[in-house]
């Protein structure tokens, strides 16, 4: 699959081949630029719309700070994973290549399930994680 999350991905995007690919773009996003913590993921396996764009996009937000993350799946629908235990209220911001984006506080899940739930997307070819609990994302 391709990775977004560095500017310098606009051109050549970091290509996540393996679990250890996943890891090493996990921990790059934990501890790496603050704005760029972040990544835009496609799977190469899944077809191409009419347009020639990808028919999804698997975003992956972390912190490393507070070992939490997000995690957003987009197709017909968006969705966005969602931790039922968090108290409602309040957003979170996460960047791909300095470019902010907001989502509720509710999105955050613990780290091992992130990096779980892009391991899934991965070797799935691309499908939804089941690993994770989505929720549809108001406007994201």
């Amino acid at each position: 699959m391709q990775a977004y999350y560095k500017q310098q991905h606009a051109g050549k995007p970091a290509m996540i081949c393996s679990s250890e690919d996943v890891d090493a773009l996990i921990e790059s996003l934990a501890f790496g630029e603050e704005f760029e913590n972040m990544a835009t993921l496609q799977c190469l396996q899944r077809k191409l719309l009419p347009s020639g764009f990808p028919d999804h996009e698997f975003l992956v937000g972390v912190n490393g700070k507070r070992q939490v993350g997000i995690v957003s799946f987009s197709d017909d629908k968006n969705y966005i994973s969602i931790d039922d235990s968090k108290p409602q209220g309040g957003d979170v911001v996460y960047h791909i290549a300095e470019s902010p984006t907001e989502f509720p506080s509710m999105a955050e899940i613990p780290l091992p399930l992130v990096r779980e739930a892009v391991k899934e997307f991965l070797l799935s070819g691309g499908m939804r994680p089941a690993c994770v609990e989505w929720q549809e994302a108001p406007g994201v």
